[in-house]
Parts: C-alpha cells; structure tokens; sequence
C-alpha cells in the first residue's frame, strides 16, 4: 500500500500498523481507530469517539470509506485483514450511533466473505459478529444481506471460518428472536430461493432458521408456508440423518399449528404440492419413502380439515394415493405407515362425493366459508399438469396433478371427468395392484350411487373395461367388479333409447339381442314373442347390454366360462335379480350362432339354477307353476334349454313336468349318444340324489299320481350303461313301493293322473316341436364339423 496517499484523519502510524502482517499490530491501530485508551504514545489521537462527540457525521463516513476501499477491499491480504479489524472498531465506537453507517459498515465486510484466503474469511466473520452485536436490532433491515452471506459461510470447507459463522449465526437469531420488527415479508423471497439449495450445510442452516422463526410468537410463517412448504420437502429427502431429522421437527411443528388454527391455513395453495410429493420415483427410494409418508400424513389432515375445499384436486389426490393401497407392507414398517395415510386419504375424500355434485355445474358449485381472505397464490397457476404426463419423475415438469375448476376459493366443484380419467388409468394398467383395483372399482361404484347422471356420460367408455376386468385373477376384484356392473345395469340413470354393444368389437363375434327394451315391452324371440316378466324390478337398458356382453366373453374365453362363470353369475343373481338374469340370458342364447357354446352355457345355467343357495327363491317359482308369470319364464328357459337335452329334462323334474320330462326322453333314441351326453346324464342322477330334489324323491312314494316320474327315471336307467351311476338309480327305483303300478297300460279315456299333465298356460306339443328344430341343428352342426376333423365325436353302438 502506498502509505504517501493521504488517508486523514488516519495518521501515518495508523495506516502502517494496518497494514502491518501482525495481528497485535494491527489490533492496536484498530484501538487508536476506536480511541480507546492504549500504551503507546497515539492515545491522543482523536478519531471516531471525538467525531462521535463533535456529531461530524461527514468524517465518520470519510473514515468508514477509507478503512473499505483502501483496506478492506484492497489487494493486498493484510491490508484487507487490517481493513476489517479497523472497521469493527469504528463500529464499537459508534455504540448506539452505528445503526446510521451500517450499510457502509456491512457491505465491504460481507464483500471478503468471498476472499479465497480462509483466514481473511474468518477475520470477516469476527468484525461483521462486532458490528452486529453493537448494533443489535439495527441490523434487521439489513437481515437479507446479512442472511445471504450467513448461508454462505454455512457451507464453507474450513472449520474455523464455520465456527465463526455459527456464533454469528447464534446473534443473530438471537437479536431476531427478542425484536417485534422483523420484516418476514421481505425475506420470503431470499428464503424461497435459498432452500432449494443441494448443499447440506447450506440445509442445515435454512433449517434451523424456519425452526427459529416459527417459534416467534409474533411471526406468522404458516401465512407463507405455501412459498416454502416444496423446498421443506425437497430437504426431507436429504442423504444426513440429522438433516432429515430437523427437517421432520421443523413440518411437525407446521402440522400441530394447522390443527390448531385451520381457518387461516391456504389449504387450496398447497394441495398439489402435496400431491407432488406423495407420488415418489424409484429413484433413492429410501429417502423417498420418507417424504411420501410426510406427503400422504399431510394430505389426510388436509382432507380431513379442509373438507370440499380439496375436492378440485380430488384427481391428483387419487393419482398419488391409489397406488399407496397396494404397497406390501410386510417389508418395511414405513410402508405400512403410508398405506395406512393413503388408505386414510382415500375413504375421507370418497366421503367428500355427494348427491349435490350430480347437480348441473351451474347449479352444483356449492358454496362454502373459505378458509382465508388471502387470494391464491400465483405460483398456483404454474403447477398444471395433466394425467398423461410421466409419473416417474417428481419434479415440477412431470408429476401429475391438477388444477381447481375454478380460481374462486369460495366455489368447491367435483373434478368428476378428471377423477374419472384416473380410475379409468388404474384399470387399464396391467401393474396396478390388487387392493388399488379394489379401491377403483369401489370409487367407480360409489359415484354411480353418488353421481349417477354425469357418471352415466362415461359409461360408454368404462364399460369394455369393465367386462376385462371379469377375468381378473382376485376374486375380490370380481366381486367389486360385478357390484359396479350391477349397478351400472339396474340404475334408473341409465336408462337410454340406444341399442346394441358398448363396444366396437367385430360383429361375426357379436351376441344380438333387440336393444332398446323398456318395461312393459315385449322382446322378440325368433318367431315367438316373449313378454318380459312384470313382477321382476325394472333393470335399464345396459342391462341387456351387459347380459350381451357377457355371453360374448364367456363365448371368446373359454377358460373364464370354466373358471370362473359359475362364480360370475351366481353373484349377479345376489346383486340383481335373478329371474331377469336367466331370463336375458335364454332368450339372448336362443339366437346364438355357435350351437356348441350355446350348449355349455345351457349346462352352466342349468347346475347353477338346481345347485346354487342364490337361486332358491328361483327355484321355488319354478317348482309350482301356478301363476302365469311362472309359466312365461319356464317356457323362456325351455326354448334355450333344449340347446342340451339333459339340461332341458333337468328343468322338466324341477318344475315337476314329469310328462313332458317322459315324452323327451323317448325322444333321446333319435339322438347322438356320446360320451359327453352320458356324463351329463350321470351328473343328472348325481343331482337327484341331492338336496335340491329331495321332494321328487318323496314323490316316488305316490306311484298312483307320478307314473311318468317312474317312467322317466326308469328312461334314464336304460340311457345308462352299468355304471355306478347306474347302480345308484337303479337302487332308488327298487325303492319305488308297488311297482306292478308302473306296468299298467294307460286308458285314454281315464282321467288324467300326473297332475301336472294340464297346464293351461303351456303348450307342450309346441315346445317338443321346438326341442325337435333345436336338437336337429345340433345333429346338423356336429355332422358338418365331423366332416371337416380327421377325428369325429365318439359315438356309442
């Protein structure tokens, strides 16, 4: 330093120990700066403490700028030491005056943080924790600045110079902590930005500055928690241990004082940053695991207090939360925690769904108290995103979530065709889990209960998905599935003039059936007109949509029909009725093309109509066909039955027709006996020796009025060969009493013993005509199919 230049009022002697490398050198100038008294022979020197004294603010600042500009910010490293030592001693003289040359005083201090030399850091560590402990709540309008060097030094390699930040750091939460006059609105900003920050000190220090200020009383951060609540979470996800502990203590704290005061929380402003971070990447999933159970904790008590506010987000919310329901929670107890919060979530905002939100949107927006007078923040708009967008990331780009319907905080509408979107999503998507199925099929079933006229405007495009689902390996699934599929049918909301599939599958495949049937209306059969029953419950017209289509996939997929078919329609008869469900189905598989299917479904329909407990009320109406309705619906399932002889002789004993059971199985000569024809007659006797026909049994002891029972069971017998269910019958009907009573020749003019030959409502030559029609289709099929195979059906001589 060229000590000729004229640095007065600093004497020669000043300037030289200020740039003397000794730091007791320099210390003493610092004191002569101060006017302090000292043993060497400048304590005369009248500096700062006398301009102090004479009020000459001009000289002060005249000092100030030198002890800056030619020492603090000079090349030289000792001039530079000197410099901060100089101006740390002018601050102590100033006492309370200092607060009037702080800027002055401040800014070339915080210019050597900066300085590569650790040391000269460390000086500037010291002469700044000076100048602010003098100072003391004079500094707090220069908090930003200070607060931008702090977080600095926080990540500075040398541990002296982080030791000395810290007990600067100490003062000055300290001074902000006892003042009334911190500027928090200022310093939002500088925060926001700051806590993005990836260094770890930097975190721990950011950290420990909201948990400072939110433990002032008279500092209102949860007002800007939506400025911050982001980068607390992005800190959650922190590699330190300890980082991510006190970043824990810091949203916990936040969390008891939203529960504490929920009316001035902006509930709206934070929701899709919750649902950002609720949906975790496989990326350092350790640490995520963590952040998304904070997320999914948080969004619960955000759901739970905020209410219908929430609902505009309720599609993002679902996004982040459906997939938490399938985590196996056997692996680690945070997981469990999560799936516990999201299953949690799911059912609180489920309860949010009411019947007013199938009201018109613009009679439905209803209104509310909201829960603070602050308008949306406008970093909201910057957070759109739709469903379609990658989940693996979590970034802001990426994520999925939503937008409210309407920036009015005071108009809450249901985000249905978003909400939609999602569950659809989850259905088509193979590596959806189980108990996330589940969880979609019961959201969809409860806003068809709910909603059920704006959730009938996508039924169209739900409803293939559905049936897919059918062939799900849960039976669980299942049963939700067929619950939604049941309600989708029965509905009075979906009723609709519209006819045919839901889909666009190719017609050679298609089951057809009259579309467009209402109550009341009769639906063609073939020739014959079948009236549908009027003492079953009106079903709507996805109802014969759905019987359609269902038969279609049992057609296409065999192995559903075997596995699973009996199981489907068994619960469909629980959830509808079961009358409409036989009665749709026969008449539909009466113009069914592909006779041989048509016959294993009959034999499917048929051993669940006498062995199922569901179909027992059914049962019981056919049994006594006293009523006219009765009558219709057995004549429906005899027309299809006669697709399988042994099935429509079933149905002949169940309904105690054991005349016409008789005259059929006359008729079984004329067929092709194989092998497959006489298992099913041995599962016919199986089930005569079972529960379901324990009254034809007893029937067998009043010879004199069932003649043509014994004769027809007899038929069976000669049907068989010398089986065990051969020997089973055969030692049933050697229980028969009288039997000199079944070689009796009848006499056509005596009256008429089998009480159920008459029965005005059924025309039983018509229908052996149609068994005839139906069975020489059959024949015809077979022979053609035996024609084109190198191994036609075994025939039994």
């Amino acid at each position: 330093m060229n000590t000729e230049k004229d640095f007065s009022p600093l004497t020669p002697n000043i300037v030289r120990a200020l740039n003397d490398k000794l730091y007791e050198k320099r210390k003493v100038a610092a004191l002569e700066i101060e006017n302090t008294e000292v043993s060497d022979s400048h304590s005369s020197a009248r500096l700062v403490r006398e301009f102090v004294a004479q009020n000459n603010s001009a000289q002060i600042r005249h000092v100030i700028q030198i002890l800056a500009s030619e020492f603090a910010l000079s090349q030289h490293p000792h001039s530079r030491k000197g410099g901060l030592i100089g101006l740390a001693a002018c601050s102590i003289a100033l006492g309370k005056d200092s607060g009037l040359y702080l800027k002055e005083l401040i800014d070339p201090v915080l210019t050597c943080f900066n300085d590569s030399d650790s040391r000269l850091r460390y000086y500037a560590c010291e002469a700044l924790y000076n100048i602010v402990k003098v100072a003391r709540g004079a500094v707090l309008p220069h908090f930003n600045v200070l607060f931008d060097g702090l977080s600095k030094l926080a990540a500075d390699p040398d541990p002296n110079v982080k030791s000395g930040s810290e007990l600067l750091d100490r003062l000055l939460k300290d001074i902000v902590t006892e003042s009334n006059k911190f500027d928090l609105v200022a310093f939002v900003p500088l925060l926001r930005e700051r806590i993005y920050s990836n260094n770890q000190y930097a975190r721990q220090f950011i950290i420990s500055w909201i948990h400072v200020l939110e433990s002032v009383p008279d500092i209102n951060l949860l007002d800007y928690l939506p400025e911050i609540l982001d980068g607390l979470f992005q800190i959650l996800g922190d590699s330190s241990k300890e980082i991510r502990r006190m970043c824990e203590v810091v949203l916990g704290e936040f969390l008891k004082e939203i529960k504490k005061n929920p009316s001035s929380v902006k509930f709206a402003e934070m929701a899709n940053i919750l649902v950002i971070h609720c949906q975790v990447s496989d990326e350092s999933k350790s640490t995520n695991d963590l952040i998304q159970l904070t997320a999914m904790t948080w969004m619960r008590e955000f759901i739970q207090l905020a209410g219908r506010v929430v609902l505009p987000y309720s599609s993002g919310i679902l996004t982040a939360v459906l997939p938490c329901l399938s985590y196996d929670d056997r692996k680690k107890s945070i997981l469990n925690c999560t799936k516990e919060a999201a299953s949690a979530c799911n059912h609180s905002l489920m309860k949010l769904v009411t019947p007013e939100d199938d009201e018109d949107d613009e009679d439905s927006q209803t209104k509310i108290s909201p829960p603070s007078d602050e308008t949306p923040s406008k970093k909201e708009g910057d957070l759109n995103d739709s469903l379609n967008e990658s989940q693996e990331s979590v970034g802001f780009s990426n994520i999925s979530f939503f937008t409210p319907a309407s920036s009015d905080r005071s108009t809450v509408t249901l985000d249905l065709d978003g909400i939609v979107q999602v569950l659809d999503r989850h259905l088509h998507d193979s590596s959806t889990g189980m108990m996330t199925r589940i969880a979609v099929l019961k959201w969809l079933y409860h806003l068809y209960i709910k909603t059920p006229r704006k959730m009938f405007k996508h039924t169209d495009s739900l409803f293939p998905m559905l049936l897919k689902t059918l062939s799900d390996e849960s039976d669980e699934v299942i049963l939700k599935d067929l619950e939604v599929l049941a309600e989708i049918a029965s509905s009075p909301a979906g009723q609709t003039d519209t006819s045919g599939s839901c889909d666009n599958s190719d017609s050679k495949s298609q089951l057809h059936i009259p579309g467009g049937v209402k109550d009341g209306q009769q639906m063609v059969v073939g020739s014959k007109m079948a009236d549908l029953s009027p003492s079953t419950p009106s079903m709507n017209s996805y109802f014969y949509k759905f019987m359609i289509n269902l038969l279609k996939r049992f057609s296409l997929e065999r192995k559903l029909l075997e596995m699973r078919g009996a199981f489907i329609i068994r619960q469909l008869c629980l959830l509808l009725h079961a009358e409409n469900i036989f009665h749709s189905m026969a008449d539909i598989l009466l113009k069914e093309e592909d006779l041989k299917f048509a016959s294993t479904m009959v034999q499917t329909l048929n051993t669940i109509l006498l062995t199922s407990a569901e179909l027992f009320q059914l049962r019981n109406q056919l049994k006594d066909l006293h009523t006219q309705d009765s009558c219709a619906l057995f004549c429906c399932l005899y027309r299809s039955w006669c697709h399988n002889p042994v099935a429509t002789v079933s149905l002949c004993f169940l309904t105690q027709n054991y005349r016409h059971a008789y005259d059929l199985i006359q008729k079984f000569g004329d067929l092709e006996v194989t092998v497959d024809f006489l298992m099913e007659v041995d599962k016919l006797v199986q089930l005569i020796e079972s529960p379901i026909f324990t009254y034809l049994r007893l029937q067998l002891l009043d010879v004199e009025h069932n003649p043509y029972l014994i004769k027809a069971l007899y038929g069976l017998l000669m049907l068989l060969p010398q089986s065990q269910a051969f020997q089973l019958l055969s030692h049933r009907l050697s229980c028969v009493p009288n039997p000199e009573l079944m070689r009796t020749v009848e006499d056509p003019k005596a009256p008429v013993k089998d009480k159920r030959l008459a029965q005005p409502h059924i025309d039983y030559n018509e229908l052996l005509q149609h068994f005839d029609q139906v069975q020489g289709k059959h024949l015809e099929v077979r022979h053609q199919r035996a024609g084109r195979s190198e191994h036609p059906d075994r025939k039994l001589m």
